[in-house]
């Protein structure tokens, strides 16, 4: 692309051409720094031969086949903005219903009891996307928010998304392990809610994506027992690490409903139940300690 001359305003209709108009504006935001309503106006100036070797740099990484969430290098997930590489997952929108409905079993609870602060697992964070809205979204000094994760990569990027999160990040902890292994044993029995995004696509599964396979750490998207091994052992853990009236919250793959309900109820679980997304997938499994 030329440079020097060339305005944002011509770089994004060009641009546009390729990879369509929202697409275009993200990319030019991102090279030229302005955003939002900054962008507009920015728009009749010239570009920096610095900002178009930019924006070709990122156009050629597209051109590779790399996901336009980890060129850009950031994602919004509800209220906020993450910091996302190939080092944890692209967050979803059916990820941000997940992190919704633990925010409301959470404020559920809260009206129920004046106890706080009520002690939130989120397992397998990754980018720390849910653990970081429930740390967000609810009122500061009501929970505190332990991010886990078996991979180190994923903990420094869930780390440097709390750094962003400003005062509501005092409540965040950090704990390195396989799910429940990661938190101190002090919190066993504590739990007032386990929430996670486990690896659920069986390794077999011919409906993922080429780009995902390729791009994606494939220990956050796939498990053995036809998916369901990792969902199993949280499963297990939550009757334990939860307290008395303590909720879970899991999202689980499309068509594993009634195997997740059993496995939750065989774990001991009450109020077990399966929600679809908006599309009428099973999405969302929910089930509750015993009081």
């Amino acid at each position: 692309m030329p440079d020097g001359t060339v305005s944002w305003r011509h770089l994004w209709d060009e641009t546009a051409v390729l990879h369509g108009r929202p697409q275009a504006r993200w990319l030019c935001e991102e090279a030229s720094g302005a955003f939002g309503d900054e962008f507009h106006g920015v728009l009749a100036e010239p570009a920096t031969e610095r900002q178009v070797a930019h924006l070709d740099a990122m156009l050629l990484r597209l051109q590779g086949g790399e996901p336009l969430q980890y060129v850009l290098g950031h994602w919004s997930f509800r209220t906020l903005d993450l910091l996302v590489d190939r080092r944890v997952l692209i967050p979803r929108p059916e990820t941000e219903w997940v992190a919704g409905a633990a925010i409301d079993a959470v404020r559920d609870l809260l009206r129920e009891s004046g106890e706080r602060p009520f002690v939130v697992a989120d397992l397998g964070t990754g980018s720390g996307a849910i653990g970081l809205s429930v740390a967000a979204e609810l009122p500061r000094g009501s929970v505190e928010v332990w991010l886990t994760d078996v991979a180190l990569d994923a903990l420094d990027v869930a780390r440097a998304n709390a750094a962003g999160l400003g005062m509501a990040a005092a409540g965040v902890r950090f704990g390195h392990g396989p799910w429940f292994a990661a938190l101190p044993q002090r919190l066993q029995g504590t739990l007032a809610l386990v929430v996670s995004n486990p690896p659920y696509i069986a390794h077999d599964d011919e409906r993922v994506e080429q780009s995902v396979r390729e791009w994606e750490p494939a220990g956050a998207l796939f498990a053995t027992d036809n998916g369901l091994a990792d969902v199993r052992t949280i499963a297990e853990g939550a009757a334990e690490w939860l307290r008395p009236g303590g909720r879970l919250v899991l999202e689980i793959g499309s068509g594993q409903g009634l195997a997740v309900c059993e496995l939750l109820l065989g774990a001991g679980l009450v109020d077990v139940e399966v929600r679809p997304d908006l599309a009428g997938h099973d999405r969302l499994a929910l089930g509750r300690r015993e009081n």
